[in-house]
């Protein structure tokens, strides 16, 4: 379990765990979230909530590990832009050491 700040004052923070950033993965939901100033911002998260809910209403939205994304973190009351930039880099570093971890198993069955 990771926890993330919410906010800028540090007084809020979201819980996420490793199937929240599974589900992240597997949905590729920031993927072109993040236009090329790079700059995390409240549209962005407005643009991964409408995103997140076009999925759900689809049928391939009937996923539970994606609804309890959207209740556990996405739409959390926390939830701020900052929150966004936050996850969004613990899903950077969760990512680099999820596929450290696949080369290191592949070069051990060698």
């Amino acid at each position: 379990m990771y926890k993330i700040q919410a906010n800028a004052s540090g007084t809020r923070s979201i819980e996420v765990s490793d199937e929240h950033l599974a589900t992240i993965q597997q949905y590729a939901l920031f993927k072109n979230l993040i236009d090329s100033n790079g700059i995390i911002d409240e549209p962005v998260l407005d643009k991964l909530k409408f995103n997140v809910r076009s999925l759900l209403e689809s049928e391939a939205g009937k996923d539970k590990a994606l609804l309890d994304l959207c209740l556990d973190v996405i739409y959390n009351n926390n939830m701020k832009a900052i929150g966004l930039q936050n996850l969004v880099l613990l899903f950077v570093e969760w990512e680099m050491k999820q596929e450290n971890q696949e080369n290191q198993d592949k070069e051990n069955e060698q």
